[in-house]
């Protein structure tokens, strides 16, 4: 199940899943609806998803936190979440909800939206999650169920996230350009 607000990249996907060799004849099934706080849970379950489920992958840039945080139709096995780098490794911040919110970009890509990762850790924490890791420009993050292969998987540390030059360039050039916007301590 894939879903997006847009119609373009709803057309998109289909386009692609159509084309595919490997999903043609079996393409996921792509939605388009806004996700927010009020409907995520009921979005997911009218597309027949409920309790455990192998994947997420949540790239909302905008109230990404929030909405991770009020779905329960669901429990991923893992979830892959984009955070906000260039907030650092300290701030445990989210941008405020706001239904309709739209994240903000520089050249870089998005500088305002979604949370750091710190606050991705604390919530998926209370969620019963653990941080297994990041790709290397450090803005996806991998968290594990923990009733899933800890022995395999281990918990690494938010700090092992932020070594990528691109990162700590971010956090000293991009950082300055969002530091007055509107956060939410979390």
């Amino acid at each position: 199940l894939l879903l997006d607000g847009g119609e373009d990249n709803v057309s998109m996907a289909r386009d692609f899943f159509r084309q595919c060799k490997d999903t043609a004849s079996w393409p996921p099934k792509v939605v388009r609806a806004w996700l927010d706080v009020e409907t995520i849970n009921q979005v997911v379950a009218e597309n027949g998803l409920s309790g455990s489920i192998d994947l997420m992958s949540m790239d909302l840039d905008g109230s990404d936190y929030w909405i991770w945080k009020s779905l329960e139709q669901v429990q991923p096995r893992v979830v892959v979440l984009e955070y906000l780098d260039i907030l650092g490794p300290e701030r445990s911040w989210s941008v405020p909800y706001q239904r309709d919110f739209v994240g903000e970009y520089d050249e870089m890509g998005l500088c305002y939206g979604g949370a750091s990762l710190p606050a991705f850790v604390k919530l998926g924490r209370q969620k019963g999650y653990r941080l297994i890791g990041c790709q290397q420009y450090g803005y996806n993050a991998f968290f594990m169920r923990n009733d899933v292969a800890p022995d395999i998987f281990p918990e690494v540390t938010v700090e092992s996230c932020f070594a990528h030059p691109k990162v700590q360039e971010g956090m000293k050039s991009r950082l300055e350009r969002v530091i007055h916007k509107p956060w939410v301590e979390v």
